[in-house]
C-alpha cells in the first residue's frame, strides 16, 4: 500500500510538473471585454480548441473598457473592444496592437407593443436625451418609454452615443452589464427601448428604422446606417505564440467567410467605406 501511495505521489507531482510547463509554453491565453464581440470570440474559440487539442482561449466579457484596460495592464493576452483604444480615457494606444476582427452594427430595440417602426434620428435623440417620454409622441401607443442602456464602460454605449447623442451622455436610467440582460428585459417590459448589436436581435423584441433605413448588413457595408463599430481585438506589442497563432485564425478566410457572416457580424472585408476612430470616412 505504502508503494502505490508513493507511486501515485510521484505520478501527481510529475503531473502538476507537466502542468506548469504546459503553462510555461503559453498554451492558454485569455481575452477578455466586449460582450458584443463576445459570442464570436467563443465559437471560433471552440473551433480553435477542437482543431488544437491541449490549447485553450478563455472568453470572458465584462465590457470594451474592461478589456482595454486588462489587456494594457498585462492582466490578460487580448482586450476584446467595440471602441478605438484612442476612444477611450486613460488608454494608452500607442502601446498596444489593433487587430480588427469584424464589424457590428447596432440597433435600437423595443418592446414589440409600443406601436413605432420607424424614427428620425432627432426622435431617437430625444428619447434617450429624455426629451420625448411618451410613445404617442412619435406615433405610437400611449404608454411611457422605459430607456435602457449598457453600463458606462460598453463599447456598445460609446457607439451608439458617439453616433445618435452626438457624444452626449443618454439619461440616467437602469443599466445593464449584458446585452442578452438587455434584450431579456425589453421584451420583458412595456414601453422599453434599448440598443443592441444585430447578432443579439432575436423574434423576442423589434428593431426600428432610422429615417427609413432598415439595420442591415448592407446599409452597414455602405455607411447608410451609421450606428456600426469595428470589432477589435488588442493585444501588446509583442503578443506570445499562441495570442499570434488565435488572432491569425479569427482572421483566415475559413472563419471570415463563414462563422462572422453566421453570427451576424459582417467581414471587415465586405466593408465598402473605411472610417478612422474619430469617425472619419477614409477615402
Amino acid at each position: 500500500m505504502k508503494k502505490i501511495v508513493i507511486a501515485l505521489g510521484l505520478s501527481m507531482v510529475l503531473l502538476l510538473s507537466g502542468c506548469a510547463k504546459w503553462i510555461d509554453r503559453g498554451e492558454s491565453i485569455t481575452a477578455v471585454g466586449s460582450s458584443a464581440l463576445q459570442p464570436l470570440v467563443e465559437t471560433v474559440a471552440e473551433e480553435y480548441q477542437t482543431k488544437n487539442p491541449g490549447k485553450f482561449i478563455n472568453v470572458q466579457g465584462g465590457g470594451s473598457g474592461t478589456g482595454l484596460s486588462q489587456v494594457q495592464s498585462g492582466a490578460v493576452e487580448i482586450g476584446n473592444s467595440d471602441l478605438f483604444a484612442e476612444e477611450k480615457s486613460g488608454i494608452r494606444a500607442d502601446e498596444l496592437l489593433d487587430h480588427k476582427v469584424a464589424v457590428v452594427g447596432i440597433t435600437p430595440i423595443v418592446n414589440k407593443k409600443v406601436g413605432v417602426t420607424n424614427l428620425t434620428m432627432d426622435q431617437l435623440k430625444g428619447i434617450f436625451l429624455g426629451e420625448i417620454t411618451n410613445w404617442k409622441d412619435v406615433g405610437g401607443v400611449d404608454q411611457k418609454i422605459v430607456v435602457l442602456n449598457r453600463a458606462a464602460g460598453s463599447g456598445t454605449r460609446g457607439t451608439f452615443e458617439k453616433w445618435v447623442l452626438d457624444g452626449e451622455t443618454a439619461i440616467p436610467a437602469q443599466e445593464q452589464d449584458s446585452s442578452g440582460m438587455v434584450r431579456q428585459i425589453v421584451s420583458d417590459t412595456p414601453g422599453a427601448i434599448s440598443y443592441v448589436a444585430f447578432s443579439y436581435v432575436t423574434d423576442d423584441v423589434m428593431t426600428l428604422k432610422l429615417e427609413g433605413v432598415a439595420p442591415t448588413d448592407e446599409n452597414v457595408t455602405t455607411n447608410q446606417w451609421p450606428i456600426w463599430a469595428y470589432e477589435h481585438m488588442y493585444t501588446k506589442e509583442n503578443p506570445d505564440a499562441l495570442t499570434k497563432e488565435f488572432l491569425a485564425y479569427i482572421l483566415s478566410d475559413e472563419v471570415q467567410e463563414k462563422i462572422v457572416g453566421e453570427l451576424g457580424y459582417i467581414p471587415v472585408s465586405a466593408m465598402q467605406v473605411e472610417r478612422d476612430w474619430q469617425g472619419n470616412v477614409i477615402d
